[in-house]
């Protein structure tokens, strides 16, 4: 008899707080169709996942299986999963020096300036030390 353990669904932790994040998130369910189930970080059990408050304040995260991915790194992840082989191609790239280090610090400045993008608002504002 074997036993197995029971794969969790991957999940996408964002910050709910955020409006643009909610709306980042909302529109890529409507745009990509192996869009992962999604769940602001302030609803998730994060210790389950092995993410802190911190952590989940300062980027998004995706988990599959026992990986996680934050950042420019979760949405390159989210990319490879995809059923579009376009996205699939792009997702690969965001692995890839020097397209993985311009989408992290493309990342960064978005997650910086969130709460002056189109549906921020000052709740987006990133918390000190996050």
């Amino acid at each position: 008899m074997t036993v197995t353990t029971p794969v969790r669904p991957p999940l996408l932790i964002y910050d709910g707080d955020c409006a643009f994040c909610t709306t980042s998130v909302n529109t890529m369910r409507r745009l990509i169709t192996g869009m992962p189930t999604s769940s602001p970080y302030q609803w998730t059990d994060l210790a389950s996942y092995a993410l802190t408050t911190k952590e989940a304040q300062s980027r998004v995260w995706l988990v599959v299986d026992d990986h996680r991915f934050g950042g420019a790194a979760a949405v390159a992840a989210l990319l490879r999963h995809q059923p579009n082989a376009l996205l699939r191609v792009l997702g690969w790239l965001g692995t890839v020096p020097p397209w993985s280090w311009a989408a992290e610090v493309g990342y960064r400045l978005v997650a910086r300036y969130r709460h002056r993008l189109p549906g921020g608002t000052p709740a987006c504002r990133m918390k000190p030390g996050a």
